[in-house]
């Protein structure tokens, strides 16, 4: 009994330390301190809850993101000024430019489907290519 004692105050001190300097999940390993078979020290840090892991959006996809929303904001006379106010580069700027020229024509045909999806298939291929030729590397703006 007296060995289960001595080793209490060591592992407060311990906890105490460790909830000093960490935060977070390991801080909470920490609950378990001074008791016999704790869950903490039976959970496996790898255990899988079925959740998704997060995804991330690629640069690629971004652009083509920024552009189709601009192009429709354009289309409509709704835009906020130049294209550093919209938050774009040059050259997301210039594939916008292309995107909302070609949906004006198709919208001077009458086709306001028709250029609801040629936004998004040139914002989608402009930026596709935009990024296979090395994307914004050339300046801090392109």
């Amino acid at each position: 009994m007296a060995t289960g004692r001595a080793s209490a105050p060591g592992a407060a001190l311990a906890c105490g330390l460790g909830l000093a300097l960490l935060t977070g999940p390991l801080a909470a390993g920490c609950a378990g301190s001074g008791t016999t078979g704790g869950t903490a020290a039976r959970s496996s840090p790898a255990t899988h809850t079925g959740a998704p892991s997060p995804r991330t959006t690629s640069p690629g996809e971004l652009c083509t993101r920024v552009v189709a929303y601009w192009s429709r904001r354009q289309l409509k006379d709704d835009t906020v000024g130049d294209y550093q106010e919209m938050g774009l580069s040059d050259g997301q700027y210039d594939i916008l430019r292309d995107v909302v020229h070609a949906a004006r024509a198709e919208l001077g045909r009458g086709h306001r489907g028709a250029a609801d999806r040629l936004i998004d298939r040139k914002a989608r291929e402009g930026c596709a290519q935009w990024y296979r030729t090395g994307g914004p590397g050339k300046g801090p703006w392109h």
